[in-house]
């Protein structure tokens, strides 16, 4: 017990470290730019501390028990020498984490909403949750038989544009999003550790080059099942138009004021039956198919406590602080009607947000810890914090000035590609992979609320065409920031 509340009282600290990026960017702007305090600033204080809780729950929870577990799996599985049964686990992981993920909710229920029910909420969920499920199977078969990772997300990212240009305007935003809510938060830490486990286990496999690929994967995927689904349902001649569709999209990231002890509990039991699909798919073939116990079966009962409490106390931490004050500072900016500091916010909130995120710091310590390649894990945090930033400045500017976010898109992933060629192999899949953590519980509904807010309040703006995409910004230029600075150092 000494031991764990050790382990508390340091991670405990270091996310209140990771936190203060956030702050300072809040408060200099109220201070410096506003010249005011918030009326709210008590419940946004109390938000704060309890996200600094939630997030030390969450990273202890992913290292005492859900690391340890994916790497026993892999290491089980490898050892019964059955491909069809290990992918076979894949799929069912990758689905059932999916089908029952909140945000994958939203975004289903979103875009039945835009199209006036021509895309159906029900089958956009189960179309999404396949598509990750059959790619969590292909990536841990092409983990085990090798295959190039680098080939197979550039032809990816190329299927992805060319089904873009064909894809009806209204949802290409909210498909691209698609691809950064389905590695939730839950989801992303189980199937990178099953990734680092097999390339760990197999003889000349190496964990940077081979174990990972499964996030970036698994964010491909929906953007273009979604938009072979929509050119399908809608026809290339829709338009938001021709329904008359409102400009309003209800979010649930607004906070009720109140406690209750009912509500309390009510919340967090919501917060665990997210994470049941995953915890009766690793039950169901712990003791069906490898048919043994698991292995310290205590540490993986806690980790899985101290998930669920930490996703319950960051969730409600954002809506109590985070969410609102980041809605707060962009409706004074707007009102203030300066294009710079607009930028210099999107700017700032990508990068303190991606800094706090805490499945980026576990991901990051776990690739150093496994690897045989020393990370500066400092470094790469800048990186995909500065990348983000630069991804989240660049839809802002989108927004402001209406352009195309294909075209956008478009010569972005180019210069992914470009970059691909040219980058150390070895660094190739972890580049991407990083790309897809940026997109998780802290990121998404600010940056989200951001993009929304500032399309509904810019004339001739569409919250639904214009507002969406900023997670797809976010999620590409870490990729070009991480195999950038990877191809200097190699030169150097």
């Amino acid at each position: 017990m000494s031991e764990l509340l050790k382990q508390f009282r340091h991670t405990f600290i270091e996310s209140c470290i990771n936190l203060i990026p956030i702050l300072i960017i809040i408060v200099g702007f109220q201070a410096l730019v506003f010249q005011s305090v918030p009326d709210n600033v008590v419940s946004i204080a109390i938000g704060f501390f309890i996200v600094v809780v939630g997030v030390t729950f969450f990273l202890m929870g992913l290292e005492i028990g859900i690391f340890p577990l994916g790497n026993n799996l892999s290491a089980e599985f490898l050892e019964r020498k059955s491909l069809f049964w290990f992918a076979l686990f894949g799929f069912a992981l990758g689905f059932g984490a999916s089908i029952a993920e909140p945000a994958i909710i939203a975004v289903a229920s979103q875009a039945g909403e835009i199209t006036k029910g021509a895309l159906d909420p029900w089958t956009l969920r189960l179309i999404i949750a396949t598509s990750v499920g059959a790619i969590t199977a292909f990536g841990i078969i092409r983990t085990i038989l090798g295959w190039n990772i680098g080939i197979i997300i550039v032809v990816g990212y190329v299927i992805v544009l060319v089904i873009t240009y064909f894809t009806p305007p209204a949802i290409i935003g909210l498909a691209y999003d698609s691809g950064g809510v389905a590695t939730n938060v839950a989801t992303v830490p189980l199937i990178v550790a099953l990734g680092i486990g097999i390339a760990s286990s197999l003889q000349g496999r190496s964990v940077l080059k081979d174990g990972f690929g499964f996030v970036a994967l698994a964010a491909i995927t929906p953007m273009i099942s979604i938009q072979l689904y929509g050119i399908f349902a809608l026809g290339g001649d829709f338009s938001l138009e021709a329904l008359n569709v409102v400009s309003e999209v209800e979010d649930e990231a607004h906070y009720i004021p109140g406690f209750t002890l009912l509500g309390i509990v009510t919340d967090i039991f919501k917060t665990f039956l997210n994470l049941v699909p995953i915890i009766v798919t690793i039950l169901t073939f712990q003791y069906l198919i490898i048919k043994k116990p698991l292995p310290n079966i205590s540490g993986v009962v806690f980790g899985f406590i101290f998930l669920v409490l930490g996703l319950y106390g960051f969730i409600v931490g954002i809506k109590l602080g985070l969410f609102p004050m980041g809605e707060s500072i962009a409706g004074s900016l707007v009102e203030m009607n300066n294009v710079f500091f607009i930028y210099l916010f999107a700017f700032l909130i990508g990068f303190g947000t991606t800094m706090a995120e805490p499945a980026l710091v576990a991901i990051i310590k776990q690739a150093d810890k496994m690897s045989e390649t020393r990370l500066n894990v400092t470094i790469i945090r800048l990186l995909v914090a500065l990348g983000v930033g630069v991804g989240i400045l660049v839809g802002a500017y989108k927004i402001v000035n209406g352009y195309n976010i294909w075209l956008l898109i478009t010569i972005l992933y180019s210069i992914v590609v470009f970059l691909t060629i040219f980058a150390p192999k070895e660094i190739v899949a972890f580049a991407f992979d990083l790309g897809g953590v940026t997109t998780s519980e802290i990121t998404v509904p600010i940056v989200t609320a951001f993009g929304l807010f500032l399309a509904t309040n810019i004339e001739g703006r569409d919250v639904l065409m214009d507002g969406f995409g900023l997670i797809a910004f976010a999620s590409v230029f870490p990729m070009i920031t991480v195999m950038g600075y990877s191809i200097i150092l190699s030169k150097r």
